[in-house]
């Protein structure tokens, strides 16, 4: 009876160790090449898997880039909120929560943006995908706490400013005409935008 655990346990330990494999091998070679120009066999060469294993962990290289930049945006949040904590002012400190993002997103600039439309157009029940939308979500909260700081913005309101701001950063971000900008300009942009919707 006590080789059945043991046997889960290795099982298991190999499909991390897949797992881990893949993820490497998908940053590594979006980084170096960008999502459009890496194919799926690439990537499941350099993890030095089948393909077919492969589709099991991401079914799209959509897919994969989400599983690579969904932890990567994650620590940005995280980055972001700990810097706003020490901002005194709303705006500054919604800044704070952005700009991290923003850099994220402008590591590889293609990557950025595609990830952006999966996020946007993939389905919502994938995992991945998923797990995008509540890294929106949490950013969302996160602007909203620092919004309500200011006595005029009640708690409805201060879900829906979040909301805006979330669109304005995504759309800086994602849109053709500023494929060129520099993460300053990007945060100028989204400041500025961000700047007219406070209560004055």
């Amino acid at each position: 009876m006590s080789v059945a655990p043991r046997s889960v346990g290795r099982r298991e330990r190999n499909k991390q160790e897949k797992f881990d494999r893949i993820v490497a091998a998908a940053t590594e070679l979006f980084a170096e090449h960008g999502v459009e120009e890496v194919t799926t066999q690439q990537i499941a060469d350099k993890a030095d898997i089948g393909t077919g294993t492969l589709f099991l962990y991401a079914k799209t290289k959509g897919e994969l880039l989400l599983l690579v930049q969904n932890a990567k945006y994650v620590e940005a949040l995280e980055q972001g909120r700990a810097d706003a904590e020490a901002v005194p002012g709303v705006l500054d400190a919604v800044m704070a929560i952005v700009r991290p993002i923003v850099e994220c997103n402008r590591v590889q600039i293609d990557n950025g943006r595609t990830y952006l439309r999966e996020m946007v157009f993939g389905d919502p029940e994938e995992p991945r995908h998923g797990a995008a939308l509540a890294i929106v979500a949490q950013t969302e909260e996160a602007v909203a706490a620092v919004l309500r700081r200011d006595e005029r913005v009640t708690e409805r309101d201060a879900a829906t400013l979040a909301h805006i701001v979330s669109a304005v950063m995504m759309l800086s971000m994602a849109a053709s005409v500023n494929i060129a900008l520099s993460v300053e300009e990007i945060a100028q942009d989204i400041r500025g935008q961000v700047e007219v919707l406070l209560p004055r």
